[in-house]
């Protein structure tokens, strides 16, 4: 089966248009970004290793707000470390020993 013309040129269209969309993935979502973390998986495995369960619960942005700038100021700001999941642990622990 033979191509039509029109057909062949929006096969090249589409091959151009893709081949663009490749090349111009930029630096920071790439395999050229600094920060390559631990896929979820592995950090699930790591966190369930170090007997760490996920709890969810909706906070105030206020108090949000400052426990983020605790974090900061206790450990820098390196999330994937962990350091607001210690900060907000280490309040917990403190406030239900205080009752």
């Amino acid at each position: 089966m033979t191509m039509k013309r029109t057909e062949l040129e929006k096969n090249k269209m589409l091959k151009t248009n893709n081949a663009t969309k490749i090349a111009s993935v930029p630096d920071r979502f790439g395999s050229g970004s600094g920060a390559v973390g631990i896929d979820r998986k592995e950090q699930r495995r790591l966190d369930q290793a170090a007997g760490l369960i996920p709890f969810a619960c909706k906070l105030p942005s206020a108090l949000v707000i400052r426990l983020r700038e605790r974090a900061e100021k206790d450990g820098g700001t390196d999330e994937q470390n962990g350091d607001i999941n210690k900060t907000v642990a280490a309040l917990l622990e403190k406030g239900l020993k205080a009752k």
